[in-house]
């Protein structure tokens, strides 16, 4: 069993004013980016210029945080919001949901590729490599905090986190979501992307890799305390909500590439 490096989630604290790592993660996952974002922006088939760039990740990351915080009330504590509703605005107390996140970023995608008279796939697809770097970082940030940690195992690497009141030594599944959805999630999106790609393509990759890392770390992952398991005494509601992820971008790809091919035949013809 390894040790938890118990490392302090408060990075800085200027009297009352504390900054956790939490935080600081969000902040870097947002800064990179931007930079990956002005790469990005110097191809050809960019849809954006470096001055919309900018906006666009504002938009984009008010998405995250609204979404975010409103997906985790309605799809994990939906029975303490309708009890306390004023708890929906209580973020000091930490909740933010993946899936939550991606609607709001949706939604600010949608209304942004409006503004610029884009199609939403245009900006998608820009947007899509750019966000397993800060996926990873929050993974780390959870680790740093000691929460959202796995299920109980006698793997050589198990961790017991401070914060659990059982005690138990545990997956450390923080660390399988960063390597999975930081790591390897960047690097497969990065070189899908590197190269031009039929219009939805990328984005319909983002929900396939995405849904399926997410849904495999379930496994070993503790599933919300007030939720536990909904079904077959594993189905989590992770994986209930990354299935239709898989789905979608699976029709996705099929389209993108149908369509590709249709236009090929048709200019050839």
């Amino acid at each position: 069993m390894l040790t938890y490096p118990n490392i302090d989630p408060v990075a800085l604290q200027l009297g009352p004013l504390k900054i956790h790592w939490y935080g600081l993660m969000y902040l870097a996952g947002f800064a990179a980016a931007w930079f990956l974002g002005k790469k990005r922006c110097a191809r050809q088939d960019s849809p954006v210029n470096e001055e919309q760039l900018g906006d666009l990740i504002f938009y984009c990351a008010l998405g995250v945080i609204l979404g975010g915080r409103l997906g985790y009330v309605f799809f994990y504590n939906f029975d303490r919001f309708l009890s306390e509703p004023l708890w929906l605005f209580k973020v000091w107390e930490g909740g933010m949901s993946f899936h939550g996140g991606l609607i709001g970023v949706i939604t600010a995608m949608l209304w942004y590729a409006a503004k610029l008279r884009k199609t939403f796939f245009e900006i998608s697809d820009f947007i899509a490599p750019l966000v397993p770097f800060g996926l990873g970082a929050g993974r780390l940030g959870n680790f740093i905090g000691g929460e959202l940690w796995g299920r109980v195992t006698d793997v050589p690497w198990a961790m017991v986190f401070p914060r659990d009141l059982q005690q138990l030594p545990r997956h450390p599944s923080q660390l399988y979501q960063f390597a999975l959805e930081g790591v390897a999630f960047f690097l497969i999106l990065w070189w899908f992307s590197s190269k031009p790609r039929p219009r939805m393509a990328v984005s319909g990759l983002f929900l396939i890799c995405y849904g399926i890392f997410r849904i495999l770390v379930e496994f070993v992952r503790e599933p919300d305390v007030q939720l536990g398991y909904l079904a077959w005494g594993w189905l989590t509601m992770g994986q209930l909500l990354s299935l239709p992820m898989v789905l979608a971008g699976l029709g996705m790809m099929v389209w993108a590439f149908r369509h590709q091919q249709a236009q090929y035949a048709s200019n050839k013809g």
